[in-house]
């Protein structure tokens, strides 16, 4: 049988490619999203994390050329810790998913953690904000990618103490992540000269706020310091705009504030916020291009931080599964640490040991209604915080993983 000199090149691509990855088990890389589709964070993540996943995919394998087969799986953990261990569990030991990438809520982020260190698989974080991850709870297994408690606190917290805010009270939702949040823009607070005079916890996915509120604006503090997010933040704060707290002198702090989050508030209700993001989509012309591409594949809907992170997450996650010619999740979490980070949304970057990704943050204010141009056009950069400035040192984590 004769063969033709291109159809002889072709098949020795492709033994090339079946043995540079032979160790890719089953031959197909399989990247599980797991977040809300449905509550309070769906507009966060939700699909949206999904359409992040799939442009990711796609614009890895067109631009490196990458043999790599991936596939994409989602499934919604209601917030859940069980329900969200129930599905990674069945996802590492029956579907044979490789990663689980996004979880917000950081009791179920904790539980996912857990989960993939048992089972030898890689969770990619953007979702939930817990410092922990990284910190007493940290797992060789995970990288927090996007933003946690420690950096918010740094970013909006003291900001706030030092424009004046130096009185506070909580309105904190009673899980992991707001009781992390609570604690260390508490700590912020009180560095930086402030006090504390109030805190009251709410459950997560609360409607009516009235009664904490009340309590807040009993306080006298200048300050309301909203550890909260999704829907609970926007609920809170179109509560307290018609309670007239703000007009009555207090200050609304979102301690966790997302683009979805003022777009769902509009700017009358929003203007003069302070936050801290990790991306923004008009902060150059590669987020600018980026996030138009993703809108016209999302109804218009411009992206979150979080869909976002989960974007910049799979592209390093399968150059480093590339670059290691496996999937194996430990393997895999160590060549993303090995491997310097860089692409169009958060630009160059690195992972530590802890798992803690290093990007800069932005401390933004969310402008007036007239100073807008348009949907989606919301903030103004105050200031950039340099990497090695916006996450926690990697000396006051607690993480185990350093100290071995």
């Amino acid at each position: 049988m004769k063969f033709s000199l291109k159809t002889v090149l072709a098949m020795m691509l492709t033994v090339a490619g079946m043995q540079a990855h032979a160790q890719i088990s089953d031959g197909i890389v399989k990247i599980g999203v797991l977040n809300d589709m449905s509550g309070l964070y769906a507009d966060i993540g939700g699909p949206g994390s999904v359409i992040a996943a799939k442009m990711a995919v796609d614009d890895y394998l067109k631009s490196t050329k990458s043999s790599l087969k991936v596939e994409i799986v989602s499934a919604d953990h209601q917030n859940k810790p069980d329900i969200g261990s129930n599905i990674a569990r069945q996802w590492f030991d029956a579907d044979k998913v490789d990663m689980i990438i996004d979880v917000p809520t950081s009791s179920v982020a904790l539980a996912i953690s857990q989960v993939s260190r048992e089972k030898g698989k890689i969770h990619i974080n953007t979702g939930a904000a817990t410092a922990d991850l990284t910190g007493k709870a940290c797992s060789p297994n995970t990288i927090h990618w996007l933003y946690d408690t420690w950096m918010l606190a740094n970013g909006t917290g003291k900001a706030v103490v030092q424009h004046g805010g130096t009185s506070w009270f909580f309105l904190t939702a009673d899980y992991a992540f707001g009781q992390a949040l609570e604690r260390d823009t508490e700590a912020v607070i009180l560095k930086n000269g402030g006090k504390v005079l109030g805190k009251v916890r709410h459950p997560l996915a609360t409607q009516d706020f009235s009664s904490f509120l009340l309590q807040a604006q009993a306080s006298k503090a200048k300050v309301i310091g909203l550890a909260n997010a999704g829907g609970d933040t926007t609920n809170s704060i179109k509560q307290a705009y018609e309670f007239g707290i703000v007009k009555g002198g207090q200050t609304l702090a979102g301690l966790l504030v997302f683009l979805t989050d003022i777009h769902a508030l509009g700017l009358e209700k929003a203007q003069g916020l302070y936050l801290t993001e990790t991306f923004y989509w008009d902060l150059n012309d590669q987020t600018r291009a980026w996030s138009k591409r993703f809108a016209a594949l999302n109804n218009g809907k411009y992206p979150s931080m979080d869909q976002a992170g989960v974007y910049a997450g799979i592209l390093h996650y399968l150059k480093a599964v590339d670059a290691g010619k496996t999937d194996d999740g430990t393997k895999v979490t160590q060549k993303m640490k090995d491997l310097p980070t860089d692409d169009v949304l958060f630009g160059k970057g690195s992972i530590r040991k802890d798992g803690r990704k290093l990007h800069p943050a932005y401390l933004f204010e969310v402008k007036k209604p007239a100073e807008s141009k348009g949907p989606y056009d919301y903030y103004k950069l105050l200031a950039t915080i340099p990497a090695d400035q916006a996450f926690r040192p990697l000396s006051e984590g607690d993480c185990p993983l350093v100290k071995n």
